[in-house]
């Protein structure tokens, strides 16, 4: 982690580097940060983007309310959490619990939502107890992420993109009605149409969608280049082997609850995956939680995980910014985002 230090009215340094993420640390512990925050918008916005992430720490977040507030300081579009792939409560408007999988589970690297039609630019993590063992918060530049690939590999996935292809098992996944947070399948049909979603219902009721989105996006402030998707991530091979062996021989490929393809739907090679999976672990660094710090990630910049841990952990979450695939600029409606994933 790359240390700095400030008071409410001097300017942040920063070197740039690979340890991530960076760190802005109150001058005087119990410092207010949403004010801090509105009086060093500009700082805040180009430190972000520089480091790729930058935590908060010694200031006075103690809670969900707090948290909000600094939401609303850092932007006026705090987004809700549509088309859900990961399960979690919603704390208060616009503030989430982090993702609610098993403690000795780990979440690999993602970007937020990169899956989707339409993803937000930040997503914004509170300590509200930190774990009593493990719980770290892995974090991975995507910018060099794209770098480490061979220049073959990011040119069939620029070219073809990645497909996504999902089944709502409930037991197994989100059932539909959750993922998409409504009891009525026209509703899911009709934002599939606008999201670029093909929908199939199978077996009585049954939900497949498959959707195909650009691996390689340009960050529309920045200009650069950045691996953000979902293609490892999604991947049944990235299940715990004993999971995804299991999956294999109890359900037929076309309905396994996530697997991910080649956008022309032909399978992604091993030693492809394999590629990317090192150039992940090679860029990973992370960080423990200490109680009120406040992580502020540029998700098309920086990727995020989970290690397991042990106690009573609990970390909010919450989004803003999004953005849309079609422009690479930020969306109308703060109400199109599309959710978390954390």
């Amino acid at each position: 982690m790359t240390h700095v230090h400030d008071t409410p009215a001097a300017p942040v340094a920063w070197e740039d580097g690979r340890a991530l993420p960076a760190l802005v640390r109150a001058a005087d512990p119990g410092t207010d940060l949403a004010a801090w925050i509105r009086a060093n918008r500009p700082l805040v916005d180009d430190l972000a983007v520089r480091a790729g992430a930058v935590l908060f720490r010694d200031f006075a977040v103690t809670g969900s309310a707090e948290f909000r507030s600094v939401m609303d300081a850092l932007s006026d579009r705090v987004l809700e959490y549509g088309e859900r792939s990961s399960p979690r409560t919603e704390v208060s408007d616009g503030i989430y619990t982090s993702t609610e999988y098993p403690a000795d589970q780990h979440i690999l690297l993602h970007n937020e939502q990169s899956y989707s039609h339409n993803w937000p630019m930040r997503i914004v993590f509170c300590c509200e107890k930190p774990a009593e063992r493990g719980g770290r918060t892995p974090l991975a530049d995507s910018r060099r992420i794209l770098a480490a690939l061979r220049p073959e590999t990011v040119e069939k996935f620029e070219r073809l993109g990645v497909q996504y292809v999902r089944n709502y098992l409930p037991g197994i996944s989100l059932s539909w009605q959750e993922a998409f947070q409504t009891e009525d399948p026209e509703q899911v049909a009709a934002y599939c149409a606008t999201a670029g979603i093909a929908v199939e219902w199978v077996d009585g009721g049954q939900l497949r969608t498959r959707q195909t989105r650009p691996a390689v996006h340009t960050h529309p402030v920045t200009g650069e280049r950045t691996w953000f998707n979902h293609a490892v991530f999604f991947h049944i091979t990235s299940l715990p082997e004993e999971v995804s062996t299991g999956l294999r021989e109890a359900l037929e490929e076309e309905d396994l609850p996530y697997n991910t393809y080649y956008g022309d739907g032909t399978p992604i090679e091993d030693e492809t995956l394999a590629e990317l999976r090192a150039a992940f672990a090679a860029e990973t660094t992370g960080f423990d939680w200490e109680l009120g710090d406040v992580l502020v990630v540029e998700n098309m910049i920086t990727a995020h995980a989970r290690e397991p841990f042990e106690g009573a952990r609990r970390i909010l979450a919450a989004m803003s910014d999004p953005v849309r695939t079609e422009t690479a600029a930020p969306a109308a409606r703060a109400g199109d985002e599309e959710g978390v994933a954390a």
